[in-house]
């Protein structure tokens, strides 16, 4: 219960101080993806969402396909639970995301030491 109890004060901590810098890192790497021409379309709400998440579906590619280019890049096909499975995240389809697109989507998640040079090499390894 301590651990528990001190793991909530650090994050509060880290949320306060450090939420800003990953949603800004966040938004930069959306901002270039969407740069290259390619398609790639934001899944979910432009500001109500996780600053350190980024889902978006590629046009024309397949997720598995697409992470295995990004090695070294924080970044799953959807959850843990439905790993190895290429059927469609059931959440992105519920919202209207097209079977094409969902199946290219991927999510990037940033953290605490997360880079601009890394933001800046995700963006450029698809």
């Amino acid at each position: 219960m301590v651990a528990l109890g001190k793991a909530c004060e650090l994050a509060e901590a880290w949320l306060a101080q450090e939420h800003p810098g990953v949603e800004q890192l966040r938004d930069v790497l959306r901002e270039r993806l969407e740069a290259d021409p390619g398609g790639v379309h934001l899944n979910g709400h432009p500001q109500r969402r996780l600053p350190n998440t980024l889902n978006v579906s590629f046009e024309g590619i397949d997720s598995h396909t697409l992470i295995s280019r990004l090695a070294g890049v924080a970044v799953s096909a959807g959850s843990a639970c439905h790993e190895g499975l290429s059927e469609p995240s059931p959440v992105l389809t519920a919202m209207g995301v097209s079977r094409e697109l969902a199946l290219g989507a991927v999510r990037f998640s940033l953290g605490r030491t997360t880079t601009p040079e890394e933001i800046e090499a995700a963006a450029r390894a698809r």
